[in-house]
């Protein structure tokens, strides 16, 4: 009913974006926002569905829905959602995260409105509380050791959890507290201050400050009396740092009624007076020259931005490499940020990174503005042509078993793109094994072209390594710089200038830079406004490659309703993940799990029904989880351009009785359809 009333150009789905935008977690992006309006060519489309699904994966609630729909003056759509807001269960007063002084109480408040009779229980980690059934919880901290709490409201079989609160206890005569704390005492106190340190390139910088005080205290961490961007954390940390971060740090740790600062240290880098914090744990193989600038022109205006990332990393015949998933992703995320349609794909076979590239080339035509081409993986150069060599690539490989950049070129050339752009994280050095010189053609001459290679000819890339973390050196740079409003030429030489402060790859990783660019073109140049080349070729295939399977609810004979949601992490990378919603009275155990995966698709079977995203073993688990609900079992798909046919499973539950030690199972098969880039078919 709300799709009928607001797809519409009046006051619409548009506007209904537009104010529920106001929330930052809420906003849509410029490609979610086509994504939408592109739903109107299919037959049963939907503008309205898709957005409120997008709402619905960021955990938008019903009545700040119902909210935007007042402000729109919508009273049709208000009534519509009036009655579902009435009857479902809202968490007004979620409990905060406390640190607390040994030996005092603390209490934690979970208040909820919704339908009569509403029932509270307390969760310490996955234990019930005893007797804690109350919206408020009285915890005696006579321990020091911290523990995590959940609430859980419901109204029969109807329930929801609160957020999780970590209540954390200090020994108050501490040497780092500066002085006893009193419990009576009113206002705000730091329990822990920050410490100096003196580290090395490549270290990971961990600064801390732990308060308390009532209300809570919150926190703003600043570098030399500047505030450090979404440092808000009472603990500050940096991985893989240079000299960019080192100064003087402290914290301002503040209430609705107090504030006080924290003492303020320095961070020192290495040998010099500069202060940092760095050390490379593990250098593995991974594969700037200045130039004039033109002066600066007008800004022009880009009609369409267009990126193609490409990571390999689990080679079959070579050396496995770490970096490219984190880089890949982050500068993935950068891109998107600067309105780019982003494809963005791990571990490639020849053939699959042959008809990426292909699909790549259909997004491009006359009216894009910029093409992006990023590659990280293994990778040489022979006779003045790069080779990107995909993950099946045998031992002894050649150009014939590799994609040859140049070609790539020649072909985005023939599209008439405004501006071409290689950024290559890849080795240079010679294959000993490929004497062949291939015939690439001649290059055009358009004054659109811009290389910006992680290393030097005839030498090698690296990648840092520390813990599960991996980041190319390239792109530790890179990311720094992306966002910058500077002509694409100039951006990438300040990029060579910053890898050139980095102590442990000087002399062995130096960024070279080519381009015959006459104009100043940068990739923060904003998009004209999308018109009627919304029904476009290059529209519908990025779309197609973004759709993930609409969330669902599978109702099953024993009366358990089981949640089937999905989340990206990468064009070609899917998370699927079960919760049970509802379940009979006389149920005391259940849970859904997957099974029956296609054999085709590169799934680890230890990678799949795990209770909590970081189990998954991806590095990444942290960024989209955040979109997930709690208490599900994950299952991470991998290798999607690999599918022959729709993505079909089975889900699996398993519940137990009151009074009975048997599980009782029952299975549903679900076909999801083709997601993300199995819409392009690339087999």
């Amino acid at each position: 009913r709300l799709c009928e009333l607001l797809d519409n150009a009046g006051r619409g789905w548009r506007k209904l974006a537009e104010l529920a935008g106001a929330e930052k977690r809420f906003r849509c992006s410029a490609e979610e926002l086509e994504m939408c309006s592109l739903k109107v060519l299919e037959p049963r489309g939907s503008p309205t569905q898709c957005l409120l699904q997008l709402l619905a994966e960021r955990d938008c609630t019903l009545r700040y829905l119902l909210g935007c729909l007042e402000r729109m003056g919508h009273e049709q759509a208000c009534r519509v959602l009036s009655s579902a807001v009435q009857d479902g269960i809202r968490i007004t007063v979620q409990p905060e995260s406390q640190v607390v002084a040994e030996g005092t109480q603390v209490s934690l408040t979970c208040c909820a409105t919704g339908p009569p009779g509403l029932m509270y229980q307390w969760f310490c980690g996955r234990q019930e509380v005893p007797g804690a059934t109350s919206s408020e919880l009285v915890i005696d901290t006579a321990t020091p050791a911290g523990q995590w709490y959940i609430c859980r409201v419901n109204c029969g079989a109807t329930f929801t959890f609160s957020r999780w609160a970590h209540v954390q206890v200090e020994k108050s005569s501490s040497p780092s507290s500066g002085s006893g704390y009193c419990p009576s005492m009113a206002g705000l106190q730091i329990l822990r201050q920050p410490r100096p340190c003196r580290l090395a390139e490549g270290d990971t910088l961990v600064l801390e400050c732990r308060a308390i005080g009532n209300p809570p205290p919150q926190y703003q961490w600043f570098r030399n009396r500047r505030p450090v961007e979404g440092a808000q954390a009472p603990q500050f940390q940096v991985k893989l740092v240079t000299t960019a971060e080192r100064g003087s740090y402290s914290c301002h740790v503040f209430n609705l009624f107090h504030e006080v600062w924290s003492q303020e240290v320095d961070v020192e880098i290495g040998e010099g007076p500069r202060q940092t914090s760095v050390t490379p744990h593990l250098l593995s193989w991974r594969a700037g020259v200045s130039h004039s600038v033109t002066p600066p022109s007008p800004v022009l205006a880009a009609t369409d931005k267009v990126a193609l990332l490409i990571g390999n990393m689990h080679y079959l015949h070579h050396k496995q490499l770490q970096a490219p998933i984190v880089d890949v992703h982050a500068l993935g995320a950068l891109l998107c940020q600067l309105d780019f349609k982003v494809v963005s794909l791990l571990d490639l076979r020849k053939a699959e990174m042959q008809m990426a590239v292909d699909e790549f080339l259909l997004l491009l035509d006359k009216g894009v503005y910029v093409g992006l081409l990023y590659y990280a993986g293994h990778g040489y150069e022979n006779f003045g042509n790069s080779f990107m060599v995909p993950i099946d690539a045998p031992s002894a490989y050649t150009s014939e078993h590799c994609l040859c950049v140049q070609r790539v070129l020649q072909e985005m050339q023939q599209r008439r793109t405004g501006l071409n752009i290689f950024l290559l994280d890849m080795c240079r050095k010679r294959n000993l094994n490929d004497d062949i010189i291939p015939q690439v053609g001649v290059l055009e001459v358009t004054a659109n072209i811009v290389f910006g290679y992680a290393t030097c000819a005839d030498a090698e890339a690296y990648e840092l390594s520390q813990g599960e973390l991996s980041n190319g050196i390239f792109v530790t740079f890179l990311k720094r710089w992306l966002l910058e409003d500077e002509k694409i030429t100039v951006l990438l030489d300040k990029v060579a200038e910053d890898m050139g402060t980095l102590e442990i790859t000087r002399g062995r990783q130096a960024l070279e830079l080519r381009s015959n660019l006459s104009e100043r073109r940068a990739l923060t140049d904003p998009i004209r406004p999308p018109g009627q080349d919304e029904s476009s070729a290059r529209n519908l295939q990025w779309a197609k490659a973004h759709v993930l399977p609409e969330s669902r609810h599978l109702c099953f004979d024993c009366g358990v309703t089981v949640q089937l949601g999905f989340a990206a992490e990468f064009s070609n990378i899917m998370i699927i993940y079960t919760r049970v919603v509802a379940a009979p009275k006389d149920i005391t155990k259940c849970e859904a799990r997957l099974t029956d995966i296609p054999e085709e698709l590169d799934v680890d079977l230890k990678c799949t029904n795990k209770e909590s995203p970081e189990e998954l073993g991806s590095p990444l688990a942290p960024v989209w989880s955040l979109g997930c609900p709690s208490c599900c079992l994950y299952s991470r798909i991998c290798g999607l351009q690999k599918l022959r046919q729709e993505l079909a499973f089975t889900v699996c539950l398993q519940y137990r009785y009151q009074g009975m030690d048997d599980f009782v199972e029952e299975r549903q098969r679900v076909n999801v359809g083709r997601p993300l880039i199995a819409k392009l078919n690339l087999q």
